[in-house]
């Protein structure tokens, strides 16, 4: 009978001893804000989703300890064993994290350890666990991407400044990234001989382990092109850029009956719900048991540009039901026209409809939602990532709701309030009908399949996020393909988009 091998225990160790002067912040860079929520917590949340991944140590800048305890208990983090002070350089926060690993160990036990930058927010699950299964086979893990600039090296000759001196070939170049994944036993090895070297000092763990351990090779895992570090002010706009276009998932529920588990004696209230998506969606939730209250101009009279009337009708349903668990508004107009033609009366219609309307309902929800600690679910346009010419009232509206969402998300957390925005392409509307007439069939998406993500949106613990719903998944059959490179054939498919 052959002896069973236990798995040995994975810590992701989540480097954040940054002080964010190169991006000119007064407070560390880990801790600025991207997309609603704290550049660590975003790297904190893909390590708690990680299923290798059994638990992980933050190690922060000095000072600021307690402000990552705080943003862990918020966001409910089960894996984050501890959070404890960095050293002065990189080579003493190591050193400390490999400690704080081997404390939790039975002796002679071994460990896989991840070292993480916290300013790396967008890694990939699919790279946590390339890294965990080459431990696997490797004692030492980097991770690295191709290098698309030609790399020269240079010499400083007085006042006259660099000149080249090499040109490497770019075909054996790689940029690093972080995970660096590592055996505990091997790392605490390399460090323990560098101690002893007075000239030692190091960057990154790899070159600890190549110059220190020559004889342990060190296995690369292909990195991803969007797992970028943000360190310059230039990095902060790119990241915020990319996690508002990176598509979403819903999860699903995995069967009927756990539709309807979930949506017995919830309430629903759709605003728009007269047809379209919106009369889909209260359909739907309605055949699952919930309580369904679709308002619309032509079936109750309800006009959500008149705070009066969203205000009224929310008060009666919370004194018919006694709870209001979600309130979703898919009500919208669409009006194609060059603005400086437009008269005051369209644009009047645009902002009362498309803006206003979602935030009186925003506000007018909130107390409602904070009791039953619900979801409010807007929607935006396929367009809202680059206006259009004669679109100009429509996409700027729609896109305000994506800021809206992030910006109530972040603002409501507390509360445990969450909101959320549906991005739907082209879709098979009265709407869009109306606009565009009858269009090729199979050209666009059904109000139903729209409808389906959006009860799924409504029954997850997802806030803040944008959600894309497409008639074809754009990674769908090219798993090799980055994220970054599906957020980009998004965009680009979007600009024909509305």
């Amino acid at each position: 009978m052959s002896e069973h091998i236990a798995t040995p225990r994975t810590t992701a160790v989540v480097l954040a001893g940054g002080t964010g002067q190169r991006v000119g912040l007064s407070i560390p860079k880990q801790l600025l804000k991207i997309a609603g929520k704290a550049v660590i917590e975003h790297t904190l949340a893909i390590f708690e989703r990680a299923p290798d991944i059994d638990d992980i140590i933050v190690l922060m800048a000095p000072g600021h300890v307690p402000d990552v305890e705080r943003i862990v208990e918020k966001a409910g983090f089960t894996k984050v064993s501890r959070v404890i002070e960095g050293g002065a350089t990189r080579n003493e926060t190591t050193e400390l994290a490999i400690a704080a690993v081997g404390a939790d160990l039975a002796e002679g036990e071994d460990a896989n350890v991840l070292f993480h930058d916290a300013v790396r927010p967008l890694l990939s699950q699919r790279v946590i666990a390339d890294c965990v299964e080459s431990l696997r086979r490797y004692q030492a893990v980097d991770v690295a991407i191709p290098s698309a600039d030609t790399i020269i090296v240079t010499r400083t000759h007085g006042e006259d400044g660099e000149f080249i001196t090499d040109v490497p070939d770019r075909s054996r170049l790689r940029r690093g990234q972080t995970p660096q994944a590592f055996k505990l036993s091997t790392i605490r090895r390399a460090y323990e001989i560098a101690s002893g070297d007075p000239n030692f000092q190091a960057t990154d763990d790899c070159s600890v382990v190549l110059k220190y351990l020559p004889d342990v090779p060190i296995h690369v895992v292909a990195g991803d092109e969007y797992n970028m570090k943000v360190t310059q002010p230039v990095d902060v706009f790119i990241a915020d850029k990319l996690f508002q276009l990176a598509s979403t998932a819903a999860p699903t529920q995995v069967d009927e009956d756990a539709y309807r588990a979930l949506l017995k004696d919830k309430t629903l209230v759709v605003f728009g719900g007269s047809y379209g998506i919106g009369a889909d969606i209260a359909a739907i939730a309605k055949s699952y048991g919930a309580k369904v209250f679709p308002l619309g101009r032509s079936t109750t009279g309800t006009h959500v540009e008149n705070p009066e009337h969203v205000d009224d009708a929310l008060s009666r349903i919370y004194s018919e039901t006694g709870r209001i668990d979600y309130v979703i508004n898919t009500a919208g107009v669409l009006r194609i026209g060059k603005l400086a033609e437009a008269d005051n009366a369209t644009i009047e219609e645009a902002l009362k409809v498309n803006y206003l309307a979602p935030v009186q309902i925003a506000r007018t929800a909130y107390k409602y939602l904070a009791e039953t600690k619900g979801q409010l679910l807007l929607y935006t346009s396929s367009s809202y990532t680059r206006g259009r010419a004669d679109y100009s009232l429509y996409s700027s509206t729609k896109a305000a709701m994506v800021n809206l969402t992030q910006a109530l998300a972040d603002e409501w957390a507390g509360e445990g309030i969450r909101v959320n925005c549906i991005n739907p392409e082209r879709t098979a509307t009265p709407m869009r009908t109306k606009a565009f007439g009858t269009e090729p069939e199979g050209s666009l998406l059904s109000s139903e399949a729209v409808a389906r993500t959006s009860l799924d949106v409504l029954l997850s613990e997802m806030t803040g996020h944008v959600i894309d719903v497409r008639q074809q998944d754009p990674t769908a059959g090219a798993a090799a393909a980055s994220g970054f490179e599906a957020a980009l054939a998004s965009v680009l498919d979007r600009q024909g988009d509305v």
